[in-house]
């Protein structure tokens, strides 16, 4: 399994390809992968990328939790698969993240690109930006939910 880690910022050009940084395509591609499903976050401005494997673990874990004859969990099964989509590196090792997924959370022309463990984020860069929790926000929530201990 992929564990991406770093951040970067990256430029999007005008057909809303981007390059994949290096540390990123290596371990994609240590797991033979150089496809990847595009999602829209639930709870963030952002959208997620998987690698196929991950995708995969993912989307199976939801669907053993829910009961497609069941209306509501047929709903929330709708709504987790929509604003998804296939993407795969070209010869240049760029991704074209969809028009409308990227309108959707507002990627332009800067943007960051996070690895949080089995998946990577993309940002733009003001959202990014605009979001984040200052140092000692960050700290509270470390002593709430793991008890302070991060070393």
């Amino acid at each position: 399994m992929c564990i991406f880690t770093g951040d970067f910022q990256i430029k999007i050009d005008a057909k809303g390809r981007f390059v994949l940084p290096s540390a990123f395509l290596e371990q994609a591609e240590s797991e033979g992968g150089r496809t990847f499903v595009i999602k829209k976050d639930i709870y963030e401005k952002c959208l997620i990328l998987y690698t196929q494997s991950s995708w995969r673990e993912r989307a199976e874990a939801v669907k053993a939790r829910l009961n497609p004859f069941n209306r509501q969990h047929n709903s929330f099964l709708r709504e987790f698969f929509k604003d998804t989509a296939e993407a795969a590196l070209d010869s240049n090792n760029r991704l074209l993240v969809p028009k409308r997924l990227a309108e959707e959370v507002s990627l332009e022309k800067d943007i960051i690109v996070i690895g949080l463990g089995d998946k990577i984020e993309l940002w733009s860069e003001e959202v990014f930006n605009n979001s984040r929790v200052s140092p000692q926000e960050f700290a509270a929530m470390a002593q709430e939910l793991l008890g302070g201990d991060l070393n």
